[in-house]
């Protein structure tokens, strides 16, 4: 018969492999390496923006890429990282890319009260070229939910240093794991645009 003891052994291992895992994927990724991007031109509330210039005075930048308005989920990822922004500003440039016009964009971050930049890639190649565009269409977007991160080197060139991909229970949206503890999971809950 197998003890509560017996299970919390069983969840150690679980966690320490699921920590060998994530930094196994870290270090792949690091192996893949470096990957050189233009210095694309995007639109914000100020206008014309270069991918340059995102970084403020960091040598890295986290760039999220957003489906969009009308994406429930990417709009909880948001809320989230607007929570931890100061953190992530204090370490990296940080903003958010979608295909939305600067309009609606702004519109929805004055909604949400979110104060990091966003950006929009509509009328670019940009989404396309980054690998996040999908060839179906959700939440009226055929942008896919995701993460690069990029380094500005002294002579000014820009690398891409590593993406992700974003979806429920990903490692990137910490409501997911706290519904894992919950007795029922999340048991069939889904994001919503207002609640």
């Amino acid at each position: 018969m197998t003890t509560t003891q017996d299970l919390q052994a069983e969840y150690a291992e679980a966690w320490a492999n699921l920590q060998e895992a994530k930094q196994r994927m870290v270090e792949v990724s690091r192996r893949i390496g470096p990957e050189r991007v233009e210095d694309y031109e995007l639109q914000g509330r100020e206008g014309s923006v270069r991918l340059s210039e995102m970084f403020g005075d960091k040598q890295d930048l986290i760039l999220i890429h957003n489906m969009g308005s009308e994406c429930p989920y990417c709009t909880m990822w948001a809320d989230e990282f607007q929570g931890v922004l100061r953190h992530l500003q204090d370490r990296a440039g940080f903003v958010v890319v979608s295909p939305n016009s600067v309009d609606v964009q702004q519109a929805l971050r004055k909604k949400r009260g979110w104060t990091f930049e966003m950006y929009s890639a509509e009328g670019t190649s940009f989404i396309r070229d980054m690998g996040f565009e999908s060839d179906g269409v959700s939440y009226n977007s055929n942008a896919m939910p995701g993460v690069s991160t990029f380094r500005k080197n002294a002579d000014g060139a820009i690398d891409r240093i590593a993406r992700d991909f974003f979806g429920p229970g990903d490692l990137y949206c910490g409501a997911w794991h706290l519904f894992d503890l919950l007795a029922d999971g999340a048991d069939g809950w889904e994001a919503k645009l207002e609640y």
